[in-house]
């Protein structure tokens, strides 16, 4: 009696090519699917990684949210992100795609449990090892979770994983599931793979080759581990052919439990009539492609030869049907011309734009003769391309005179290539026969496929399908041809193919048909219905091991979900009906509303006083939020207003001017900005900023209004913002999030045509992130803003946009992505093109990558020549002194969530990852932000004179072969929004009205303070540090703010706070290179100088550290413990939660800005700038800023020299220092008065600070700086590179690449140089040096040479003093020589050297491309 087959209840397969097509196992599991579903319905489950990462969605994959939808709930809560949907193949089985990147972090420790429990060696796995084997773990946890939540013991299980990559998927279901049948089926060996793709015989010396020697020969002992181990843990093991059976037993030490054949769906051939059309247009498209490259009419009986499949020039025969081809070529008797077409995808950059020219043009007298005849896409590197190299050996040159013509295809065909535009199936059915002669075929779909279609193919005895035809079908079979194939008989192949379409060629009609027929028919033993009983087999032993193994897991314990208790008594709840009342703002004011939405009132003051005369009180109350105090106004005070002329003529007049202002937006001349920040500081009432880089930003943008210069801004919307700060008794800072309620604020959402609101998406690992797109009013400059806080992301997406550099790393990293990958795809949904792209410190780094993508994606070119077109165009401005200072992520995190970019980028992960360091191949180096803006930008610059200086050393490693003051990276000094910060009283002072109708904003005549008199002046100073003390006071009034301190406390400093005072503010971040405990290095001297009653003197301190900076908090409280010291009460005030309010209020009210960082740690510093507008004076270290804006008579200035290495030396040295200034300075000029109580060297001091300090530092100048330095220059080189179809993008990537390839051709022959040695070198004496090269691949107008006179070089520190260019002098062959006369100009001692590198007038500047050889 026959046996009955145990038959699985559940099936799982396993596979990285579950809706993720990379080869033939591909076809072999969506053809097989058919057969199963129809058997095991949706209870065969299909499991592939989500790898698929792009704004588009996966072709292969439909999700359905709704399916398992429970699970996956539970799934997500034991770790595992799946999206579960079907496969959009004929049969549409269930598939769960798999997030494996989650286990990045996590796989060492994965894997030192796998080697524990089997002795998988894992630790010489490359990256290409580690994602398949943490595929295959988060497969083997997906089909743990999904048996435990649905099915039963009772429920028999069988998991299928193909190929070493799913193996750890198998090994962690026999740990942790016994229940589970496992299958391992291996489709080609590792060690095959490698032996025979090396061209080392694998057949005849098979049973010689040592496993693991192989393995380690190789580099890939942890696959064959993999491998080894997963085929001997399998309840079966099977593979496909019997050749393969023989390097399983050889490799693994283990023979097959089964060979379970490929098998074939035949239901996508079409029949009768459509097969006959469909072939006919194949063929018609064959010959369009034929004529459109070689630009003459080909025979239409010519008969149509077809190979297709993976780039493996020797393992796929490609190399000797091109041997072949070239052989018949030879043949005088061909009676007609054969046309083959290598179907074979490789690395391109699009379709030609030449050929698809000449196919639209094929009906008319246009056609062009092109100059390549073989190619139908750009081929990535061309020359050093095998099939080209060897059609070209064979003298296929496709003239007129060959019989043979010969086209390459190196596009996947799936309908969308550009110049098929076929898939493959629709492009098979139209050739006449095929050869696929490969030496390493396991199976080998392509001949089956071809058959199957009615074409007739040549394959050989070492395809394992081919072996298989010969050993199951008995008949004769003209339909395909095997050829006999060893290790060493490759001529004999070449002579058979040869041979065999010869014969071909001969046949009449009747006979080509006949063999076509046959062909059909051998392929029917292939199909399916004839092959899935193997695979049942298959089922059937595994299923009998787990039989044996029953009590294993029936002991398992199980955990079981009690059912909750329900209260045995309901209560009712009430129904509450939420109303929404809108305000309702009278007609005659509804340009209050207009007026509130734009920011322009925040730096117009009648505007502010406009809104602070409808209610004062409520408008501080809403922090000066318009959006908020409108909703707050009652309809009875809008009454009041409406009937009040003088309000409502005022609100005319303003408005007036507002629509005034925002009509000249539309003659903004080009070019056109995207400005892109992590933050921007606009308002105290948009809480998206935390300090200095976004008011920077905000300032920024304003400036851009008023010069109505066109920038659009992208950041990010932060539900959370940056944090407020409360202070306990002790000191230690608290920091308090508040919500921001989006519909109380400027924002507004952006809307499409049909009112749904805007969105973009960001690939993440299984899944999407989705943001709404706002947008703020800043004047004329637009600000669009990204929030992810709502329904449509996962609760753990939602938080990314809740904090202002909250979170860990991680998050960070996602905040990255979405500003630059988001903010370019932002742009594109709005129809915004920008001609430059400026980011404003790395965060926005990303956005050249998406912008490469794109360029590579859209209009098909290839990595280099975007970059040249995305360097044309990007300005990085850094803002951070210190290497430390720059975001840098792990490879892990880039590999969780950036996998798929190389791939977009048509480059390798090493090349990607090299984008990001200093050191390129560095594993150990972090990918830096800061480093991938450089290598994308053309122009970088630091933030003032002295950070640009810093900044070239910072970044002098990028640009190997130059020192640091040879770069190009520049510097503009930041400057700040004058309308903002300047108190009213100045600019009433300081305005004028201008008659020039293109400026429609008040300028300041910086130099009408010299004609103001001095008492005017000092009132100013002095109602100022009034209004700061009221402000002070009022503070501390406010429960809210002084709830940690004692009443007595408050009241003693109310009364001994003096607005007469000399009063020294100090307010920024608390970092600990700010240096804010340095006036407290002698108490008792400080002491001194505060109490002294004739002259006394008040500390104002305020800002905030960030919540992870300990060091920060600590010098905060230890400020809040001196101010609390009896002798300090009402002297030393710290002012908690630092605002813009608190700041603009501080910067106008204080006599003395004090700063005192460690040098050289300012990048620039703004908050002094702001003061000086406002008359106070500035007393700093000569750092940042300061550096350039000091002037004697207008502030002090603590040396920018270090004298001492030990910091804390040089602390004591600066508190004496400021110690002594106060004290014999300082201090007694505030209080030296004339009769009318004025300071008048105070005062002469402040007019000098507002002449020739202030005027200098404003955002005005720093966006005059921008364009002439940076703004223009890049907008004329980009609009250069992208003319003519990026013609000068194409010639520049061309250029490097040929320079990069031929430069180590390059040799010096002879140097003759003065030598110190041998003669004195005399000041004004005329010397010569020669050089002497042989260019090899070079021409002379390639390189440039140059000698290199530098101050003595005696550390890594190389200051260049000059130049001089060498002179090329003669020229024979490949010989150049080069001479240089010289006369020394300046005495001394130096070091010379002569350099060569790579010149081209086209290049913008020499970083541009560093090729570089010192002789």
């Amino acid at each position: 009696m026959k046996e009955k087959l145990l038959k699985p209840d559940y099936l799982f397969e396993v596979s990285w090519e579950v809706c993720n097509k990379v080869g033939g196992i591909h076809t072999v599991i969506a053809t097989k699917a058919l057969s199963l579903e129809n058997e095991l319905k949706n209870n065969y489950i299909l499991i592939g990684p989500d790898v698929w990462r792009d704004i588009e969605r996966n072709p292969e994959f439909i999700e359905d949210t709704q399916l398992f939808s429970s699970w996956k709930n539970k799934a997500y809560e034991e770790g595992l992100i799946v999206r579960i949907g079907r496969w959009n193949i004929p049969s549409n089985p269930i598939a769960i795609i798999v997030d494996f990147t989650k286990f990045i972090p996590l796989k060492d420790e994965l894997f030192k449990k796998f080697w524990e429990d089997y002795k998988l060696d894992s630790i010489n796995g490359q990256w290409d090892y580690v994602e398949p084997a943490l595929f295959g773990y988060a497969a083997g946890r997906v089909i743990e979770s999904f048996t435990n939540f649905h099915l039963s013991f009772r429920h028999r299980i069988v998991a299928q994983f193909h190929e070493w990559m799913t193996g750890t998927g198998l090994l962690y279901l026999k740990s942790n599931v016994p229940q589970v049948g496992t299958i391992f089926t291996t489709h080609a060996t590792v060690l095959g793979r490698c032996i025979a793709g090396n061209n080392i015989p694998l057949y005849s010396k098979l049973d010689k080759y040592n496993a693991d020697n192989k393995a380690r020969e190789f580099n890939v002992t942890s696959k064959q581990s993999l491998e080894k181990i997963s085929a001997i843990q399998a309840d079966c093991y099977t593979t496909v052919s019997d050749l393969t059976a023989k390097e399983c037993i050889q490799f693994h030490e283990k023979p097959v439990d089964l060979v379970t054949p490929n098998g074939f769906d035949n239901s996508i051939v079409p029949v009768d009539e459509e097969f006959k059309l469909r072939r006919i247009e194949a063929k018609i498209k064959f010959y369009e492609v034929a004529e459109a490259l070689l630009a003459h009419e080909v025979s239409k009986d010519s008969l149509i030869v077809g190979i297709g499949g993976r780039y493996e020039f020797k393992n796929k025969g490609i190399d000797v049907f091109i041997d072949a081809l070239g052989k018949l070529n030879k043949h005088e008797d061909l009676e007609k011309e054969i046309l083959a077409f290598l179907l074979i995808p490789a690395n391109h950059h699009g379709p030609r734009k030449d050929v698809f020219k000449n196919l639209q043009d094929k009906d008319t007298d246009n056609v062009i003769v092109l100059s390549n005849t073989y190619l139908t896409h750009y081929l990535i590197d061309p020359e050093y391309d095998p099939i080209l190299k060897k059609i070209k050996e064979v003298g296929l040159n496709n003239t007129v005179n060959d019989k043979v013509k010969i086209f390459f295809v190196p596009s996947y065909l799936n309908g969308d290539d550009g110049i098929f535009d076929k898939h493959y199936y629709d492009l098979l059915i139209g050739t006449d026969i095929s050869v696929y002669a490969s030496y390493y075929e396991p199976w080998g779909y392509t001949p089956l496929e071809s058959l199957a279609f009615h074409v007739p193919t040549i394959t050989t005895t070492l395809a394992g399908f081919g072996h298989w035809v010969n050993t199951h079908y008995t008949d004769p079979h003209p339909g395909i041809t095997i050829i006999p194939r060893t290790d060493d008989n490759d001529q004999e192949v070449v002579k058979q193919i040869a041979e065999t379409l010869r014969n071909f060629l001969k046949l009449d009609n009747q006979g080509r048909n006949a063999i076509k027929d046959n062909a059909f028919e051998v392929s029917k033993i292939a199909l399916w219905s004839n092959l899935i009983n193997y695979y049942i087999k298959a089922y059937n032993l595994a299923l009998k091991k787990v039989e044996s193994r029953t009590q294993q897991f029936m002991d398992r314990d199980r955990k079981e979900k009690l059912p909750t208790i329900e209260r045995k008594y309901k209560i009712n709840k009430p129904n509450w009906v939420r109303l929404l009342v809108q305000k309702n703002i009278p007609e005659k004011l509804t340009a209050l509303d207009e007026l509130s939405r734009n920011l322009w009132w925040s730096w117009n003051p009648d505007a502010v006083e406009l809104f602070e005369s409808i209610d004062s009180e409520l408008w501080y109350k809403c922090e000066q939020n318009p959006i908020l105090f409108l909703e707050k106004i009652t309809f009875t005070r809008y009454q009041e207003l409406e009937k009040d002329t003088a309000f409502v003529e005022k609100l005319h007049t303003i408005y007036l001017k507002f629509t005034s202002y925002m009509m000249n937006k539309y003659k903004r001349k080009e070019p056109k900005i995207a400005y892109f920040s992590m933050e921007f500081g606009l308002h105290n009432s948009l809480k998206i900023y935390s300090g200095g880089l976004g008011i920077l930003a905000g300032d920024y943008l304003k400036e851009a209004s008023d010069r109505n210069t066109d920038i659009v801004g992208i950041g990010l919307f932060y539900r959370y913002g940056y944090f407020s700060q409360q202070l306990s008794s002790s000191g230690q800072q608290i920091a308090i999030y508040d919500q921001q309620n989006f519909s109380q604020t400027l924002a507004t959402p952006v809307r499409d045509e049909n009112g749904k609101w805007r969105t973009i998406s960001v690939a993440f690992p299984g899944r999407n992130l989705y943001a709404r797109v706002w947008k703020v009013e800043v004047g004329r400059t637009d600000l669009y803003l990204l929030d992810t806080d709502f329904e449509d992301n996962l609760k753990q997406d939602r938080t990314i946009t809740h904090h202002l550099y909250g979170g860990d790393s991680e998050n960070r990293f996602k905040q990255e992505m979405l500003l630059g990958i988001g903010g370019i795809r932002t742009l594109k949904i709005l129809g915004i093109e920008p001609d430059i792209f400026h980011i404003n410190e790395g965060h926005a780094a990303f956005i050249g990558l998406e912008q490469l993508r794109g360029y590579i994606h859209d209009e098909k070119l290839s990595f280099s020549e975007a970059l040249e077109i995305v360097r044309s165009s990007s300005l990085f401005t850094t803002h951070t002194p210190v290497p430390a200072g720059h975001d840098a992520f792990t490879e892990d995190l880039l590999r969780a969530y950036m996998s798929h970019y190389p791939d977009r980028l048509k480059i390798t992960w090493d090349q990607f990852m090299d984008l990001g360091k200093m050191n390129p191949g560095n594993l150990t180096e972090k990918f830096s932000m800061s480093h991938l803006a450089a290598n994308l930008s053309q122009e970088i610059n630091g933030v003032s004179w002295l950070h640009g200086e810093v900044s070239k050393k910072m970044f002098a490693g990028l640009w190997p072969g130059y020192y640091s003051d040879e770069l190009h990276l520049s510097y503009v000094t930041n400057g700040v929004h004058y309308p903002t910060w300047a108190a009213k009283e100045w600019r009433n002072l300081l305005e004028q009205t201008n008659s020039d109708e293109n400026n429609d904003y008040p300028k300041p005549a910086w130099d009408l303070i010299n004609s103001i008199p001095d008492v005017k002046i000092w009132n100013i100073r002095n109602n100022q540090r009034k209004k700061l003390f009221a402000l002070i006071k009022t503070r501390l009034n406010n429960p809210e703010i002084i709830k940690f301190e004692s009443p007595r406390n408050v009241v003693e400093i109310q009364e001994k706070i003096d607005s007469h005072a000399l009063t020294i503010g100090f307010a920024r971040r608390f970092a600990t290179y700010k240096r804010a405990h340095l006036l407290f290095k002698d108490l008792d001297r400080l002491n001194d100088i505060l109490n002294n009653e004739k002259m006394p003197v008040q500390l104002l301190f305020a800002g905030k550290a960030h919540p992870n900076d300990k060091a920060g908090q600590d010098l905060i409280k230890r400020i809040i413990e001196i101010s609390k010291m009896p002798q300090f009460i009402g002297k030393i005030l710290f002012l908690q939660n630092y605002d813009m309010e608190l700041a603009r209020r501080m910067v106008q009210g204080v006599d003395i800005w004090l700063n005192t960082p460690t040098r050289p740690l300012e990048a620039s510093g703004t908050s002094g700038q702001k003061a000086a507008m406002n008359g106070v004076l500035h007393f700093s270290v000569l750092d940042g800023w300061w550096v350039e804006g000091y002037r004697e008579g207008a502030g002090w200035a603590i040396p920018q020299e270090s004298y001492y290495q030990e910091q804390d030396y040089q602390d004591e040295l600066d508190a004496e220092l400021i110690y002594s200034l106060l004290e014999n300075e300082i201090v007694p000029m505030y209080y030296s008065r004339n009769s009318e109580d004025v300071p008048e060297k105070w005062v002469s001091y402040i007019k000098k600070t507002i002449t020739q300090v202030a005027s200098n530092f404003t955002t005005t100048r720093m966006m005059r700086d921008y364009e002439n330095r940076f703004y223009y220059k890049l907008y004329e080189r980009s609009k250069r590179i992208k003319e003519n179809d990026f013609e000068l993008a194409k010639q520049l990537s061309a250029w490097k690449r040929r320079i990069s390839r031929a430069w180590d051709t390059l040799e010096v022959i002879q140097v003759k140089q003065f030598n110190a040695a041998f003669e004195a070198v005399i000041l004004g004496k005329e010397y010569s040096s020669e050089i002497v090269l042989d260019l090899g691949d070079l021409c002379v107008e390639d390189i440039g040479i140059e000698l290199v006179v530098a101050d003595l070089v005696e550390s890594n520190e190389v200051k260049i003093k000059r130049v001089h260019e060498l002179i090329l002098d003669s020229v024979d062959g490949t010989r150049a020589t080069y001479k240089l006369n010289i006369v020394p100009v300046e005495q001394g001692a130096f070091d010379c050297g002569i350099r060569i590198y790579a010149k081209n007038p086209d290049l913008p500047h020499r970083m541009d491309f560093c090729m570089v050889q010192w002789v």
